[in-house]
């Protein structure tokens, strides 16, 4: 193997930032297949450090990689956080119907390691990480040469490792097994904190393996903390820049998820406490999503605008709305499962099930009678933020924690907060501390109040993955779900949807249990082909 270029550098054809595509999809190192450093239709990035506003579009750069990603050189679906997450998070959990071909493998667990979604997940989420890495190098620099300040640079450089520590985390939960396995000694990702940018460097990359999952939860937390103390707080920003651009309590928010997942249920208290009095739920369960750039629930929310978006393969409303209405725009990929629909819990007058504000009923020939969410507005324009973090989550993982603490009273509060606003008429319909038996009865409401508040949001698989053999409300491997392809006619769509009792039909798609190798997404055949180091750790059973 010879020491060539294997690293690939292109710029973005709407903002002049470098893409710096390889972050470990590494070129092969057959002479044939060489790819130069710096192409003749490239931008080095040293260039892109050398004043302050192509800075600027640098850090742009990382949104709009974390937006769009490249999905198998056909442009934009998404990838990783701009709206494919929270895509594969709803559809390989149980409350989701896929009813076409788009999902299908994801929803009923038939991937391989050459499946598309599997691999430009990895690949764009690898590449976004890549991107900070250069970020942070350039940025060093340009702050040590006084092209610009360092409080800036701290600012930037905050928004570069917030973006490191989610990607990685993302990868994880699909990629590895949860925290309370083997107590995170399991194989996790590659944790990269260096650019791809020179021989030397794709060298160490070709012959890091994975890290354990504890190991990158420890530098994920780094990460996270680094940012809280570097970033800006969003009282710094403007306008929509305080949800759309990363800001101290973003990265203070991420740390409550980050410490439920490790089960760290003081963590998740302690991070919590420090948003108090900066965000507050919206009066209605639907003004996140109305007003997705300017609300005081959002904290993190991907911008997505009629010129730079998924576009029709990829774009929210797109894929959750169905084609009839017309005016809905949308293709119906995905429909809100019977399975969640009818759960008791879910009360027939919650405000979530509004028809024509956040609920679509499918009527006409295609999927009569079967419903789909309207959280995501835009099926013309494609304009809806995607939703990374919310306050809503927030006070959801803090009631998780008091619960597992055995504090009921502050538990309680956190989960109200929620689900109050939803309800017909709190003074009857809110829980009170009669409710609930035992702070594990609490728990549970919280768990099932998670399904209902952020349904096509894309965390359900999330909780799959962390809820593994829980003590108190253990899921074993991926729930059984509802038949891929939905609901044949009218009738039976009706009946399906019908509410009353939870749904009793057919469930399609078998459960996988948990020790079944297809719990977890294969490493990509294109990784392994071109990484020796970490062809010898694939997940086992691919």
């Amino acid at each position: 193997m010879k020491n060539k270029n294997k690293f690939l550098s292109l710029w973005s054809a709407k903002i002049a930032v470098p893409l710096m595509v390889v972050s470990l999809l590494f070129a092969s190192c057959s002479e044939e297949n060489t790819i130069e450093l710096d192409p003749f239709n490239s931008i080095s990035e040293n260039v892109a450090f050398e004043t302050p506003a192509l800075i600027d579009l640098s850090v742009t750069g990382m949104y709009n990689g974390a937006q769009l990603g490249n999905f198998n050189g056909a442009g934009a679906r998404g990838y990783v956080f701009g709206a494919a997450y929270i895509q594969q998070g709803d559809n390989r959990g149980e409350d989701v119907v896929n009813l076409a071909a788009f999902y299908q493998l994801t929803y009923t667990g038939t991937y391989d390691p050459t499946t598309a979604n599997n691999v430009y997940y990895w690949a764009d989420a690898y590449r976004l990480i890549n991107r900070t890495n250069i970020v942070i190098e350039g940025v060093e620099k340009a702050a040590a040469s006084g092209i610009i300040t360092q409080e800036v640079a701290n600012d930037y450089i905050g928004q570069a490792k917030f973006f490191r520590a989610i990607a990685h985390n993302e990868l994880l939960i699909f990629y590895a097994k949860p925290f309370q396995d083997n107590n995170g000694a399991n194989l996790g990702v590659p944790y990269r904190e260096i650019p791809y940018n020179t021989p030397a460097n794709i060298e160490l990359g070709l012959a890091q393996g994975r890290n354990t999952v504890a190991e990158c939860y420890t530098k994920i937390l780094k990460d996270l903390n680094d940012a809280e103390t570097l970033l800006f707080s969003k009282s710094a920003r403007v306008g929509a820049a305080k949800i759309e651009r990363i800001t101290k309590e973003a990265a203070i928010a991420y740390k409550t998820r980050v410490h439920l997942h490790m089960r760290n249920w003081n963590g998740v208290i302690t991070e919590g406490l420090k948003l108090n009095g900066l965000y507050s739920m919206t009066a209605n369960p639907d003004t996140p999503f109305a007003s997705n750039s300017s609300n005081t629930e959002s904290i993190f929310s991907i911008a997505n605008g009629a010129t730079n978006n998924p576009g029709a393969n990829g774009a929210l409303a797109n894929m959750y709305h169905p084609p009839i209405p017309a005016a809905s725009n949308g293709r119906g990929l995905v429909a809100i499962s019977p399975i969640i629909w009818r759960d008791p819990s879910w009360l027939s007058d919650d405000k979530r099930r509004t028809e024509g504000t956040m609920i679509i009923t499918g009527i006409g020939s295609y999927y009569p009678n079967s419903k789909f969410t309207k959280k995501y507005k835009d099926g013309v324009n494609k304009t809806d933020a995607a939703p990374v973090i919310r306050y809503a989550e927030v006070a959801l993982n803090m009631a998780e924690a008091y619960a597992r603490n055995n504090d009921v009273a502050n538990g309680l509060a956190r989960l109200n907060s929620v689900r109050n606003r939803s309800l017909a008429d709190p003074t009857t319909q809110a829980f009170t501390a009669t409710s609930f038996s035992s702070n594990i009865t609490l728990l549970g409401a919280i768990l099932k109040e998670r399904r209902i508040e952020f349904l096509m949001e894309g965390r359900r698989w999330a909780d799959i993955h962390r809820l593994q053999n829980d003590a108190n409300f253990p899921i074993a491997g991926v729930p059984a779900k509802a038949a891929n392809g939905g609901f044949s006619s009218a009738s039976t769509a009706l009946a399906a949807y019908a509410l009353g009792t939870p749904y009793s039909g057919a469930l399609g798609v078998n459960a996988i249990p948990y020790d079944n190798f297809k719990f977890l997404w294969p490493i990509p055949q294109l990784e392994l082909d071109s990484n020796p180091t970490l062809r010898e750790q694939q997940n086992p059973g691919y």
